[in-house]
């Protein structure tokens, strides 16, 4: 793939970013911008530092809509730190089951080291910070809070509230891997990847455009359509797929709200935190889609834990605002 180079202003600085043709993703037939529409107004997926919180909640959180914050980071000790050589020194040890084959972490980032878009290597190798390496966690701060509080480490908030989705994940993967399916995120949770090592391209869809996504029988969250090959006889609708596409650089940090339909792909060697975000505007859907899988698998307790989780979000809607 060649690739070019143009910048992207942020206040007075020019960053120089890489630019990709995206034809090859979707073909000659697709509708491609790099630009959504909110109403009357075009939108883009900015790139933002020296945002304050109150501006982020404003004319980002709020409007729903996707943002690269490019320092972040600035204070993080996690940048220079947690690199290949350091997971492979200090986790090694640790292991994943891809595709029905187990691999420990050193394994995996020598082939993610080595992975080429005609050889990739299995992707992805993830790992809940909390339960393998919660020592890093410092590392990673001070943490973004997208929304007027950070609901989902709230210490009233009951961990099977969950269902064992993951608050912190790293993530690993190597040139040509890519996400194995176009979703959006579990239990309808808000979205923050950061990369710590090397970059990551996002292709992003908005929720105006779930109709044309073919979700599965079996999961409305997970689409059924292979984003990088589409069958347009099979899914005919696709065709009218208007795509964002945005490489988030190692620093940098990509935040959208859930029902933005999502997936990755890589080109160089990388490693990624991903941290689920919970506040007022997606609560109400992650308490239903909780509903749902309560009635399902525990309907014992499926109207308690609602009541339980309506009054939790009524008490916390009444502590953001006497905190401002």
């Amino acid at each position: 793939m060649k690739n070019f180079r143009f910048k992207v202003t942020i206040g007075q600085k020019c960053i120089p970013k890489r630019k990709t043709n995206l034809k090859h993703l979707y073909g000659s037939h697709a509708m491609v911008t790099t630009e959504v529409r909110k109403g009357q107004t075009l939108r883009r997926i900015e790139k933002r530092s020296n945002l304050s919180r109150q501006e982020l909640l404003e004319k980002y959180i709020e409007p729903e809509l996707p943002v690269v914050v490019t320092d972040a980071t600035h204070d993080w000790s996690a940048m220079g730190k947690l690199t290949p050589d350091f997971f492979k020194a200090e986790y090694g040890h640790l292991t994943k089951e891809i595709k029905g084959k187990t691999y420990t972490l050193t394994q995996y980032i020598n082939m993610m080291m080595e992975s080429t878009p005609e050889n990739p290597a299995p992707y992805p190798f993830n790992l809940n910070i909390r339960n393998h390496c919660p020592e890093l966690l410092d590392d990673l701060k001070p943490e973004i809070i997208y929304g007027k509080s950070d609901r989902i480490n709230h210490p009233l908030m009951p961990r099977f509230m969950l269902h064992g989705t993951d608050i912190y994940e790293f993530f690993f993967g190597g040139n040509g891997a890519s996400f194995p399916f176009l979703h959006v995120d579990a239990l309808y949770l808000h979205t923050q990847i950061t990369q710590l090592y090397g970059a990551k391209e996002f292709i992003l869809f908005p929720p105006e455009q779930a109709a044309y996504m073919y979700p599965r029988p079996d999961n409305e969250k997970i689409s059924q359509v292979d984003v990088f090959n589409p069958d347009y006889d099979k899914f005919p609708l696709f065709q009218n797929v208007e795509p964002l596409r945005i490489v988030v650089e190692e620093g940098e940090t990509i935040l959208f709200p859930t029902k933005w339909w999502h997936t990755t792909r890589i080109h160089e060697p990388c490693i990624s935190l991903g941290r689920v975000q919970l506040n007022a505007g997606n609560w109400d859907d992650f308490t239903s889609d909780n509903y749902k899988s309560w009635q399902q698998y525990r309907p014992g307790i499926a109207k308690p834990a609602l009541l339980y989780a309506k009054t939790l979000g009524k008490l916390m809607d009444i502590q953001e605002k006497f905190n401002g």
